[in-house]
């Protein structure tokens, strides 16, 4: 059984990481972001690429820090506490689990240049309403030595900025994952603002020609390379929930420590504390399940599906009370735009849809369990 324990690496990671983050990317960077209609501060993401944070799941060869998913789930969980906007996701997690899966020279080129931020990618599946990779309809049809891509891509998280796309399309005998530069012609990307202020994309093929050495992994054999990347994506982003909840939770108590009703401070009275006792558990519970999924993925990335979906699905559940009682407990307050758990509270419920929402990951734990 993975030992739900941190290492003293991982401590001293998720430290660090929160010293930079509270100077340099504290809630008040993503509001001025915002207010100046922008959903990333690439300088930012410089200086995260310059810490390793970029390279965190790179192999060392190709200029990484290769720390392991266990780390990564640390940094984002860091990153959820003050809702950092930046690629950590899509490209240090989700790309680079995905690039690993391939051994070619082109393959550690692209690794590298993750590592060393020179090169953000988001990740191109959704098609409808919900996550669903395996129902993916957008045609790659075979032309001569390569293909031609026709069709549309939704809710491509980092889709706008991003300088490379990984796009999944159904050839003649399955699936393939295409890596392709994001303003090769017949790509149009139509930028859309999410209500948790970050970047997506709404994202045309029309006719867009691809070569086999476009083509990441096998024809027809997407999912060798994509599940993993999901798995590590899904992980990270539970992680960032679970911080998310955190920050949220301790914004709270700071408020119930401090407003005052009758002489004295709101969180004397049993019944608020209860509410935020219980709250606290929740978390870490939560943490401790994605302690675990760090810890599969490292360990048996074979067998860590059922530990990633419990993650993901206890850590959307644990963000969405977390704001909720957040929101609560400030009264007033809690619901306006001068106050930043509304912030929190728009994350959340983006984050419980990217990368398969409560009822997605929830079927797959009661599937495992015989349910």
């Amino acid at each position: 059984m993975a030992k739900l324990v941190r290492t003293e690496e991982e401590v001293m990671l998720a430290d660090a990481a929160r010293g930079f983050l509270d100077q340099a990317a504290p809630v008040a960077h993503l509001r001025g972001l915002r207010d100046a209609g922008q959903t990333q501060d690439r300088a930012l993401w410089s200086e995260m690429a310059a810490m390793g944070w970029a390279g965190v799941l790179v192999p060392e060869e190709a200029g990484g820090s290769d720390m392991g998913h266990a780390a990564a789930c640390a940094l984002a969980g860091e990153m959820g506490k003050t809702l950092v906007a930046s690629p950590f996701l899509s490209t240090a997690v989700i790309a680079a689990t995905a690039l690993r899966q391939v051994s070619d020279a082109r393959a550690v080129q692209a690794l590298a240049r993750i590592a060393s931020g020179e090169v953000t990618y988001a990740l191109a599946i959704d098609e409808g309403v919900k996550f669903a990779p395996e129902a993916t309809q957008m045609q790659a049809r075979a032309d001569g030595n390569g293909f031609r891509l026709n069709g549309e891509k939704r809710f491509v998280v980092d889709g706008a900025n991003a300088e490379r796309l990984l796009v999944l399309a159904r050839t003649d005998a399955g699936l393939t994952l295409f890596d392709l530069p994001a303003d090769r012609d017949g790509i149009t990307r139509e930028g859309q603002a999410m209500i948790d202020s970050r970047d997506a994309a709404r994202i045309e093929f029309s006719d867009v020609a691809a070569t086999g050495e476009d083509v990441l992994g096998q024809v027809d054999d997407a999912m060798t390379v994509l599940a993993p990347a999901l798995r590590a994506g899904q992980a990270a982003l539970a992680a960032e929930m679970a911080g998310l909840a955190a920050g949220a939770f301790g914004m709270t108590v700071e408020y119930l420590k401090e407003r005052k009703q009758f002489g004295v401070p709101i969180g004397a009275f049993q019944a608020l504390q209860h509410r935020a006792a219980h709250l606290w558990c929740e978390c870490e519970v939560t943490a401790s399940a994605i302690l675990n999924a760090g810890r599969m993925l490292d360990e048996d990335p074979e067998n860590a599906a059922l530990a990633v979906s419990l993650a993901k699905a206890r850590a959307t559940d644990t963000a969405q009370r977390a704001v909720q009682e957040g929101v609560q407990m400030h009264g007033g307050i809690g619901m306006t735009d001068a106050f930043d758990m509304g912030f929190y509270m728009k994350r959340a419920r983006v984050g419980a849809e990217w990368l398969g929402d409560y009822g997605y990951h929830a079927n797959i734990v009661a599937q495992a369990r015989g349910f």
